[in-house]
């Protein structure tokens, strides 16, 4: 157990984040290192060679925390996305702080999380059990008024690590190992926004297309030259408050997207996903939900 003297210690925390074409991919980068600027004492952006001015756009925040460095991303390495936990992990090496805080640039943290973060980091900071923080996930789909809820979509992922434990980006970068295991982790009390999934549907095909080929190369270029979002299970309204530095960003769409479904729609795998919900409201349990982490309760 973590002794009193332990839980007023703060640590230093390093914010680490990696970036290529964020101005073509349509990403929110600005939004999502500033978001965390408030809680960390270096922010390190590993910037790849870009086919737009997202180096220039980046500096031009102008924050002295913020130091960023040319990463070189070989475009022949299109196999699983591994190319995005190679450097995930370049940009976690350049962290100076045991404690980072890794963002990918299509999450933003919320205002309103700070204080339990910040009392989360401190409580943990000399606790050698802990290998990182977990946060919880709101992602977004096809609009700023529309949360992706079924089971496809993880609920929790680790974003705050302890460096000196090992700890490594895990293959396509969602989330992290220690030799190859499971880190052992604690809540940050945080969410993350996720607003990956939420664009005009041309520059979204656009992202999809180019996020795609880390993953297949060039073979699906065409699958997205007519990108619709689909209107898939578990489609909620968003009833809560966005950050509010994505004030803008919200306010500026311009696109319609109607989550609603007909019965035409419904397919044999959405009636295991409502099963699954049905199971999970009984019982408070996720039957068979990927865990990539283990959970220390307070």
């Amino acid at each position: 157990m973590a002794t009193d003297n332990q839980t007023k210690s703060s640590p230093l925390v390093s914010g680490f984040t990696v970036i290529r074409n964020g101005i073509l991919m349509g990403y929110p980068v600005l939004q999502s290192i500033k978001s965390v600027l408030p809680l960390v004492d270096e922010f390190v952006v590993g910037v790849g060679q870009s086919d737009d001015a997202t180096k220039e756009m980046i500096l031009g925040i102008g924050d002295p925390k913020i130091r960023v460095f040319d990463s070189f991303w070989d475009t022949k390495k299109t196999k699983g996305g591994l190319i995005l936990s190679e450097k995930t992990n370049e940009a976690l090496d350049h962290c100076t702080h045991d404690w980072c805080f890794y963002i990918q640039a299509d999450e933003v943290v919320h205002e309103d999380d700070y204080p339990a973060i910040r009392e989360s980091l401190a409580r943990n900071a000399n606790d050698p059990r802990v290998h990182g923080l977990l946060f919880k996930y709101i992602h977004f789909y096809g609009s700023y008024e529309t949360i992706a809820t079924n089971r496809k979509w993880y609920r929790n992922e680790i974003r705050v690590v302890r460096k000196s434990t090992g700890i490594r980006s895990h293959n396509d970068a969602q989330g992290f190992r220690i030799n190859g295991e499971k880190p052992v982790v604690k809540s940050s009390g945080g969410r993350i926004f996720h607003y990956g999934w939420v664009k005009p549907p041309k520059m979204m095909g656009q992202k999809a297309k180019l996020l795609d080929r880390w993953w297949h190369g060039d073979k699906r270029d065409n699958a997205y030259d007519q990108f619709q979002y689909d209107r898939q299970y578990g489609l909620k309204p968003f009833k809560a408050t966005h950050p509010e530095i994505m004030r803008d960003l919200v306010a500026s769409q311009d696109w319609k997207f109607d989550p609603r479904r007909t019965l035409g729609e419904w397919k044999f795998k959405d009636l295991r996903l409502l099963t699954s919900d049905w199971i999970e409201a009984a019982t408070g349990h996720r039957v068979g939900e990927y865990k990539p982490y283990k959970l220390l309760k307070d």
